[in-house]
């Protein structure tokens, strides 16, 4: 019930963070939830952090993110004296511990996921491994970035796996046909003979 809380006053956090859809698509208006067997939450004056541990499952604007912990960062702004402030901006999101990402066709499997709306972009590290369902490509390497809106994948080591490509070397069991008459080369000029 304590993580139920915890988790309604986060969303705040969260609703700031723009939608992971892609350009051709329309976001989807949905409100963002969290839950976990344990949450807790932490106030300064300038940032709420938030803390998800076991069975964190997160779902919200075409995205839905499972792992083992969470920490959320968001601004926050209003009263210094209270428990509880408004957050005003999502400033990160760590995912870590048997991450998985699923958004669209793709899906993203990691150790490590690093959200920064600022940057647009999610880091995934730790084993790393995307999946784009309707290409058929999978992606791993040591580190894989996928850029928001871009329908983007890169990365540092990176092996892909891809449908096959045409095979396009001739095939040895046909017989190849020389045309009938091979063209003719004009006949060379005679030399004019000068007086």
């Amino acid at each position: 019930m304590k993580s139920r809380l915890v988790v309604l006053l986060c969303l705040t956090a969260l609703a700031g963070a723009p939608a992971l859809a892609t350009a051709a698509e329309e976001p989807i208006i949905s409100p963002t939830t969290i839950t976990s067997k344990h949450g807790e939450s932490i106030s300064t004056d300038m940032e709420m952090t938030t803390l998800f541990t076991d069975d964190v499952v997160v779902t919200g604007n075409n995205i839905r993110i499972t792992c083992d912990r969470l920490e959320i960062v968001s601004l926050r702004f209003g009263e210094k004296e209270q428990v509880v402030a408004k957050q005003n901006r999502f400033k990160s999101l760590v995912a870590t511990g048997h991450v998985k990402i699923v958004q669209g066709d793709r899906e993203a499997t990691c150790g490590r996921a690093v959200v920064l709306p600022d940057d647009d972009k999610i880091t995934l590290t730790e084993s790393p491994v995307v999946v784009d369902h309707s290409a058929g490509i999978t992606w791993d390497g040591d580190k894989l970035w996928l850029l928001r809106g871009e329908r983007r994948v890169y990365g540092d080591t990176v092996h892909i796996t891809m449908p096959p490509i045409k095979d396009l070397s001739f095939d040895k069991n046909k017989k190849v046909e020389l045309p009938e008459t091979a063209p003719q080369s004009p006949a060379p000029a005679k030399p004019q003979e000068t007086k």
